[in-house]
């Protein structure tokens, strides 16, 4: 295996990852982080958007000539549209919430946590959307070979 197909397949594990954790965060965790009492839903959102801060991305579009280009150009097109919506509409919000006081949070802090909530299905889908176009992508360089 060449160096650019073990760099194809490195991207798309991260690429993966980011697509899973965005999906189970959104789906799986929401709901029931919403049946908790104030003090330990806060609890539980200051100790993930911690523990999540550190998470980022490395992409590189390796050669334009094989074939998925196409599909790695429209992945990095995916991946733009979820850093966007972390910038504008989940960042804010988890600084916000790392710094609330558990004992007194904003009083509006579940209609905060409601509007960026909406940024954030966008989100999710951008990074389900980005690892499925960088599948297609490696599937069809593999399929050349």
């Amino acid at each position: 295996m060449n160096p650019a197909t073990v760099l194809d397949f490195v991207n798309l594990f991260f690429a993966g990852m980011l697509a899973g954790i965005e999906f189970v965060i959104h789906y799986g965790l929401r709901g029931p982080s919403e049946m908790l009492d104030d003090h330990a839903q806060l609890q539980l959102r200051q100790a993930l958007v911690l523990r999540l801060r550190v998470l980022g991305i490395a992409l590189a579009v390796l050669n334009s000539c094989t074939p998925g280009f196409w599909f790695r150009c429209a992945a990095v097109v995916a991946l733009l549209t979820w850093i966007g919506i972390r910038v504008v509409g989940t960042v804010p919000i988890n600084s916000a919430t790392a710094d609330w006081q558990l004992s007194a949070p904003p009083k509006n802090w579940k209609e905060l946590v409601h509007r960026a909530e909406r940024f954030h299905i966008v989100g999710v889908w951008a990074a389900m959307l980005a690892f499925a176009l960088f599948l297609t992508a490696v599937a069809l360089k593999l399929a050349v070979h």
